[in-house]
Order: C-alpha cells, then sequence, then structure tokens
C-alpha cells in the first residue's frame, strides 16, 4: 500500500521538476501587480478543478487579498459581471480543449483582463491562443487506467497554492493583517497566543 503512495509522489516530484521557473516568476509578478493596483484574481476551472480553485481563493481571501472563483460553465450565464477590466484570470484545463474553456478564452479576450492557463498539454487551442501559459509534464494520473483527474489536480492545488505563498511574500504579507481574517478556531487561538 505504501508504495502506491510513494509512486505518487514520484509522479507529482517529475511534474514539479518540470516546472519553468521564469515563467512562474513572472506570474507572480503579474499577479502582484494586479493586486497592488486594486484588482483581483479570479480562478475559473470545470469539474474536479472545481474545488482546488476554491481552495485557492480561500487562501487569497484569508490572506486579505481579492480573489474569486468563476466557473467555467456558469460564466456565459451572467457569472463574467465579476471580471473587471484590470482582474487576473487563471484558467485550469487539463487539455486545453475543453468547449467551456475555449469559449471562455475567447469571450475574455474581448475584455481588458491578464489571461493565465494552467495546462499539462504543451500543444493545444488554449496554449495557442493564451500568451501566458504554465505547461506541467504529467506522466500518469494515478488511477487504474490514467484517465481520473488524480494526479493533475493534486498538482494543480501546488501550483495556485505556491502562487499564494509567492504573493504573500513578494507583497510582505504581516500577520497581524493574517490574524485579523483568522479570529477563530485553532488557528485563531494560536494566533492570539503566539502573536
Amino acid at each position: 500500500m505504501i508504495r502506491y503512495f510513494e509512486k505518487q509522489m514520484e509522479e507529482l516530484n517529475y511534474s514539479i521538476h518540470s516546472l519553468d521557473e521564469n515563467i512562474f516568476e513572472r506570474w507572480v509578478e503579474d499577479a502582484t501587480e494586479v493586486l497592488e493596483k486594486g484588482h483581483k484574481i479570479i480562478a475559473s476551472g470545470l469539474g474536479k478543478n472545481v474545488p482546488i480553485c476554491e481552495k485557492f481563493v480561500g487562501s487569497m481571501i484569508s490572506m486579505g487579498y481579492e480573489a474569486c472563483f468563476l466557473h467555467t460553465n456558469s460564466a456565459v450565464h451572467g457569472d463574467m459581471g465579476v471580471v473587471k477590466d484590470g482582474d487576473m484570470v487563471i484558467l485550469l484545463t487539463k487539455s486545453g480543449e475543453t468547449e467551456e474553456s475555449v469559449n471562455l478564452v475567447r469571450l475574455l479576450k474581448q475584455r481588458r483582463v491578464n489571461i493565465w492557463l494552467l495546462t499539462f498539454e504543451k500543444e493545444s487551442t488554449l496554449t495557442k491562443e493564451i500568451d501566458n501559459v504554465i505547461v506541467m509534464d504529467l506522466r500518469h494520473e494515478g488511477d487504474l487506467w490514467n484517465v481520473m483527474p488524480n494526479n493533475s489536480t493534486t498538482i494543480n492545488l501546488i501550483m495556485l497554492q505556491g502562487l499564494a505563498m509567492m504573493i504573500a511574500n513578494k507583497m510582505k504579507l504581516d500577520i497581524g493583517q493574517f490574524k485579523r481574517n483568522h479570529p477563530g478556531g485553532q488557528i485563531g487561538k494560536k494566533l492570539r497566543i503566539q502573536f
């Protein structure tokens, strides 16, 4: 049983080491600039990427940064109203070919927003249409058939949480700001005692 987890850790490690650090650093710079100018970061995805986006948004909000989730499918049914000029939209799609994602990007390109793609396919419709792309290598999903979104969603979570932490570092997040947003629970208790 432990060997299964060791194997998935090897797969995740392989993917993480495929990251182009220069592009990631530019992503952090762009995101920081968006926030410093008073705009927000929007994470958008479908299916199993929905809770991944929501986790990222939750982390950002808890640190006091403007962020929200936009369901890729619901966007065209009025939810695009959340997208304002100057915002950053991060789109998660494994293939870069999902019809709803392609449609959303084409609509977003009519607005003044900074679009970033997080994907696993170097050659796709969206890697051709979007200038800012993070492409991760993925050898196996870790399921029985190499089909289920398993390792890919874990990598997406790692990338988005990494972005959130690098933003906090770059913007010199003060523990007081974080403490103010976390008065309850064990975290609130720990913050009251230690800070």
